[in-house]
């Protein structure tokens, strides 16, 4: 065979590959609004960046006629490229080859792009679309899901690890996006589930559809196990491009500088009046995160689920930063078990790659009641209180208003090592609210009164003088748990300058095998 020959051969096989399971199974992918593997990898990257590896890898099985049916690359495409100029590693799943499922080398070529991700320091993408387990492959099929799990374990806080589910990801299949750091569901074709439909009802007779029981609204709002929702793909891979535009490409390195056209100085005098008169009265935290950050832009994360906190990432000053606040808007901001540990696997994740951590507070305390209580309110707030403790990265907290009992302590306290603590004027930092605290220490004389006026009038006045005396922001700044007290306005200024001056900050914790994080 001739040069020429061979050369002919190479680009036949590779038209090959790139057809996956043929051109009537592409058709069928695209009439259920679903791109292909290929596709979804040349949206993700930059244009011609892509780099595949392992193109002409197939199954090794010989059982129930497999030998007979054999496609180039075996369901899964690899390799790696970048996103803005920035490497990543990608894998995406074909759901044209069997189904997506996954086999012996199928698992193989996943393994050999983490790995290698971790030798240079990448971010690893996985786009999954996948029927499960290759069955016909049995144990062998078991074992690379196992595989997988154990780099996901190890690539943990090293590389950033983002999941797409652009269709079915069920069974065993589930547990490598649920070790990852963020997932990603589009809202008509993906589903998760452990067990499907058809083994629920057979085991508790329940009936329930795929989207009923593990689509996205789902894992987004009830579960958490989503953290981003897209109406398809398209807007997905924008929302995965823009995540990776935050993050560093590993645990040694800082996340990327970029600059902004937004003065640092830029004062925003609604903040000085967003703050409402009656205490408990709502406003939405959100405004004042805009208020904040360079151009108003920030990425919210976990967007419908606990609603009650807000997490986020931004950039201050070109930096970026992670943002975690309380929500007056959605049950007072109150801290409950979903809130907590939303909060504290954000918080987690920013500190094992160097992100800082903004910390905006109006918090009234925990959510009371037996719901909260047998759920385990108590371990799921240590957890958010663990994190915030652990975390060695740059934090600045600012209370805005409400910072109550054991839920100021944890939301970035200066006990927990915050570096710079800020508070408004607007600011309550005490025991409990002002009305339950005078209704306890003032009790006995409460009961003595016969008027309802006066008994009104005395109520307010000690109302009055707890908060002077104890709930002031002047008294935690007395006791230099509070840095300064800024005008809202100006909190911009203030916090990038902060982040500037804490740019060379080095804190390391004892040395240890890990912490026993209260799970």
């Amino acid at each position: 065979m001739s040069i020429e020959d061979k050369i002919k051969d190479l680009l036949d096989r590779r038209v090959l590959a790139r057809m996956g399971g043929g051109q009537k199974r592409i058709e069928a992918q695209h009439a259920k609004g679903k791109l292909t593997a290929r596709e979804r990898i040349e949206l993700m990257l930059d244009e011609d960046s892509f780099e595949e590896f392992d193109m002409f890898v197939s199954h090794r099985c010989h059982d129930f006629g497999m030998e007979k049916e054999k496609y180039l690359s075996d369901g899964v495409v690899t390799g790696y490229g970048t996103i803005d100029g920035r490497l990543v590693y990608i894998f995406s799943q074909d759901f044209t080859v069997f189904g997506g499922s996954l086999s012996e080398t199928y698992a193989n070529k996943i393994c050999k792009i983490m790995d290698q991700a971790l030798k240079v320091g990448a971010p690893v993408i996985g786009i999954n679309d996948s029927g499960g387990a290759r069955i016909q492959e049995g144990v062998k099929s078991l074992g690379g899901y196992a595989d997988i799990f154990e780099r996901n374990i190890v690539a943990s806080g090293v590389i950033p690890q983002i999941s797409a589910i652009f269709g079915p990801c069920a069974g065993g299949a589930v547990y490598s996006p649920a070790l990852t750091d963020f997932i990603l569901m589009s809202k008509e074709n993906s589903y998760m589930f452990v067990t499907g439909p058809k083994v629920v009802k057979t085991v508790t007779g329940e009936i329930v559809t795929d989207q009923e029981l593990g689509g996205a609204s789902v894992h987004a709002s009830k579960s958490g196990v989503a953290h981003f929702v897209a109406e398809n793909e398209e807007e997905g891979i924008m929302i995965i491009r823009k995540l990776i535009s935050y993050l560093p490409a590993n645990n040694m390195e800082d996340p990327p500088f970029v600059v902004s056209d937004d003065p640092i100085d830029r004062l925003d005098d609604a903040l000085n009046y967003i703050i409402p008169e009656n205490p408990n009265k709502p406003y939405d935290v959100k405004d004042v995160i805009s208020a904040m950050v360079d151009n108003g832009e920030y990425l919210e994360v976990h967007r419908n689920y606990a609603p009650n906190m807000v997490v986020g990432f931004a950039r201050m000053g070109g930096m970026s930063v992670g943002i975690v606040a309380n929500q007056p808007n959605y049950l007072a901001g109150v801290l409950d078990i979903d809130a907590s540990k939303k909060g504290a696997r954000f918080v987690r994740f920013c500190d094992a790659f160097n992100i800082p951590i903004i910390t905006l507070v109006d918090v009234p305390g925990f959510l009371p009641g037996t719901q909260q209580e047998y759920g385990g309110i108590i371990t799921n707030g240590a957890k958010l209180l663990f994190a915030y403790g652990e975390a060695t990265v740059p934090k600045i907290t600012i209370t805005l208003r409400k910072s109550y009992g054991g839920a100021h302590d944890v939301m970035g306290s200066k006990q927990l090592r915050a570096d710079i603590n800020y508070a408004w004027p607007s600011a309550e930092i005490a025991v409990m609210g002002a009305r339950g605290a005078v209704e306890i220490i003032e009790g006995r004389k409460i009961k003595e009164f016969t008027n309802d006026v006066e008994r009104a009038k005395f109520i307010e006045e000690k109302e009055a003088e707890y908060r002077e005396q104890f709930a002031s922001p002047y008294q935690a700044a007395r006791y230099g748990f509070i840095d300064d007290i800024i005008e809202p306005r100006n909190t911009r200024f203030r916090v990038i300058r902060a982040l500037q001056s804490l740019s060379t900050k080095k804190q390391s914790l004892p040395a240890k095998k890990h912490s026993n994080l209260p799970l």
